[in-house]
């Protein structure tokens, strides 16, 4: 007989995200720097029951022009459902990011490396987009 049984188990989220070979710095006020295998950052950060992740990209105000910026756009359509931003939190030195979010009631595992692999995948074409601006 072939039966598959699903349970449920719950853990905090560092030690979720160690047990899956993330590597996990706490920032302070809310804020967790994640990393795997040398790609980029992810930092979230949690505010109420929602998580904000965001990888930062590099300033790209040097080249940055309407072409590129319809470019990021046309590119969101296909890294959703993670999002280009720009994150001028700093306004002298504004950022290229890459946003998502997701709710932290009945969050589960899957949904949240699913997260990290839209993530990796999105800075893959991001990569490709920027590479020849940086050349």
């Amino acid at each position: 007989m072939n039966v598959t049984i699903a349970t449920r188990k719950e853990n905090d989220l560092i030690s979720f995200l160690e047990h899956n070979d993330y590597e996990t710095e706490s920032l302070g006020d809310n804020i967790l720097r994640v990393q795997r295998d040398g790609e980029l950052p992810v930092y979230i950060s949690k505010n109420g029951d929602s998580l904000y992740f965001e990888v930062d990209l590099g300033n790209v105000s040097a080249f940055a022009d309407k072409e590129f910026y319809f470019k990021l756009l046309d590119l969101n359509t296909e890294v959703l459902p993670v999002s280009f931003g720009v994150n001028n939190s700093n306004p002298d030195d504004p950022r290229l990011v890459l946003v998502e979010s997701r709710e932290t009631t009945d969050l589960s595992d899957q949904e949240l490396l699913a997260v990290f692999d839209a993530m990796e995948l999105a800075v893959d074409k991001a990569e490709n987009l920027l590479k020849p601006y940086m050349a």
